[in-house]
């Protein structure tokens, strides 16, 4: 008897630790996976999806919270692919390459600019450094939670040296080619990046070659140990990249050295859409409402979404926030469609194709049971100018509410937002 009343102790111990499930009611959910589901119902539960469907079949669990979203929209959180929030830096001048760089080490979790991201739906992102290099270090995969040290948004990884998720950004076109010991050309530019290639390969060989002897073991080597995590297919490479001359050159490099790479901006893909679709190879890329910048992105067209489509390669959008501005993520997909990309592949590419392009679409990018609960709510279209994100939820855990005075400024404050200096601007009476 004692025994048994234990274990019925022991077991009500266990339910009281879980967190009370919630369950989202009414609302037209998109699950991006599967086909909308109108008068559906979420329910959530210890920061994952325990069932997503019509309201009459899913059950709600007994002493659930219920939450009526009626007249709402409900959607997977939204992955950016490429996003430069955090105030974080990369690479310095001694040098165009630098693989050893972590974009980790220079990130301040408590930057307002991850509030401004979460407040345009965004729960999941890729960090990058800089751009003005031909490789300008390691990335870094965020969730964008309520975070006391950049530990509380990493996302594990433990088939990388340093357990965290993330890849390398490399880049070519103009904003490499400066004065030595930067390359002037861009054929020079391809030269060093073969060049770290070829070492990272002869790096990998004596590692290989030493087995499990210690002693035979090369020097850890920093500047290697990524692009080998690289060759082998544990690390993506992130490519900055946009005239089709240089999109080419990096599907060369990708043949050669057989990276796995994710094309980003790719301002002139559709002129080379199929020979990316035949590669094999995804792209993420940015679409902008105001002309201007480098002159390599002047062909930047609202039909790159639409061509890249129609060939059957994978596309996502990214914002390069402070580029596009976080809170305004769906506009760029607004416009895609505007051009013929179809509503479907535009929604799938704010989430569960960037999901792919994070190797994170077992987590999050689609509303599926098991998955993450990173969800958001809308009060409409989301294509719609018109349209606000209500609610951002990261693991089952709200993280914004525009009913909340004290998250509205975020949504709609301007540029002291990305200095993190909202508040003291605010209440200094500076923000009307």
């Amino acid at each position: 008897m004692w025994i048994c009343l234990a274990l019925l102790l022991a077991a009500a111990q266990s339910v009281n630790a879980q967190q009370q499930a919630i369950a989202f009611t009414g609302a037209m959910i998109y699950p991006i996976s599967s086909e909308p589901i109108e008068n559906g119902t979420l329910v959530v539960r210890d920061g994952k999806i325990q069932a997503v469907g019509p309201a009459d079949r899913v059950r709600i669990p007994r002493n659930a919270e219920v939450v009526d979203v009626s007249g709402k929209i409900l959607m997977p959180g939204l992955v950016d692919t490429h996003s430069h929030i955090g105030g974080g830096d990369g690479g310095d001048g001694s040098s165009p390459l630098h693989p050893d760089v972590r974009i980790s080490d220079a990130i301040d979790a408590r930057s307002d600019t991850f509030k401004k991201a979460r407040t345009g739906g965004v729960t999941t992102t890729n960090v990058m450094p800089g751009s003005g290099h031909l490789l300008s270090g390691q990335t870094i995969y965020l969730k964008l939670k309520d975070a006391r040290t950049v530990y509380d948004m990493f996302i594990k990884n433990p088939a990388l040296h340093d357990g965290f998720a993330g890849g390398i950004k490399m880049a070519n076109g103009t904003n490499s080619l400066r004065q030595p010991p930067f390359p002037g050309t861009r054929a020079k530019s391809a030269a060093l990046q073969r060049n770290l290639f070829i070492e990272a390969q002869e790096y990998r060989q004596r590692i290989l070659d030493a087995g499990n002897d210690p002693d035979k073991m090369p020097n850890r080597n920093l500047r290697l140990e990524p692009m080998v995590e690289a060759l082998d297919g544990k690390r993506l490479i992130h490519f900055h990249t946009h005239r089709h001359d240089d999109i080419l050159t990096v599907l060369r490099l990708q043949r050669e050295f057989g990276f796995r790479v994710v094309l980003h901006h790719v301002s002139e893909a559709w002129k080379v859409a199929d020979e990316i679709a035949a590669a094999g190879v995804p792209s993420s890329i940015i679409v902008l409402d105001t002309p201007g910048g480098k002159l390599e992105a002047i062909n930047l067209l609202y039909n790159n979404g639409r061509a890249l489509e129609e060939v059957g390669a994978d596309v996502a959008f990214h914002t390069d926030d402070g580029v596009t501005d976080s809170r305004l993520f769906f506009r760029m997909a607004a416009f895609a469609v505007r051009d013929g990309m179809s509503r479907e592949a535009a929604l799938e590419a704010l989430t569960l194709a960037g999901a792919r392009m994070l190797d994170l679409e077992d987590r999050v990018g689609s509303l599926e049971t098991g998955k993450d609960a990173d969800f958001i709510i809308l009060n409409g279209d989301p294509f719609s100018v018109y349209t606000h994100v209500m609610q951002t939820w990261i693991e089952g855990e709200m993280v914004f509410d525009r009913n909340n005075p004290d998250h509205v400024p975020y949504a709609v404050g301007g540029h002291e937002v990305y200095r993190g200096e909202f508040f003291d601007h605010y209440s200094t009476g500076g923000a009307q």
